[in-house]
């Protein structure tokens, strides 16, 4: 299982990438996707929407359950991947790359160094399981 080491997550099994603009990029971790199975709908957000840390940005529904996507930082929504639309499947296929979900205007830049590094959510992961 991939943990990118340049990336921070939630406890939640959600990842946040901070590109060079600011913008916060935000998915799903393999775990989660893997815990999900096969991806076969994603209920995305508009552009624009605006939520806060902790609040429910998106929705990803596999063959085995719907899980909601908790946004890491509050902010507002500046893109989609569309893809996801005609091709949930990415999700599975490429967590960190092709699957992204959404990215986000960040209200509170420091938020973004709270969320957890690779290696704190491995250990994360090893208390849960």
């Amino acid at each position: 299982m991939t943990t990118p080491e340049s990336i921070k997550y939630t406890k939640d099994h959600e990842w946040a990438n901070k590109e060079e603009s600011g913008e916060v990029t935000v998915g799903i971790t393999h775990y989660a996707q893997d815990a999900l199975g096969d991806v076969v709908y994603v209920e995305l957000p508009e552009v624009g929407d605006e939520y806060e840390a902790g609040g429910e940005v998106a929705e990803v529904e596999s063959t085995k359950a719907t899980s909601p996507v908790i946004a890491p930082v509050s902010g507002t929504v500046t893109a989609v991947n569309e893809a996801l639309v005609e091709t949930p499947e990415l999700i599975n296929q490429d967590p960190y790359g092709d699957g992204w979900l959404v990215r986000m205007a960040m209200k509170s830049p420091s938020q973004y160094g709270k969320l957890m590094t690779a290696q704190a959510y491995r250990a994360h992961l090893e208390s849960e399981g």
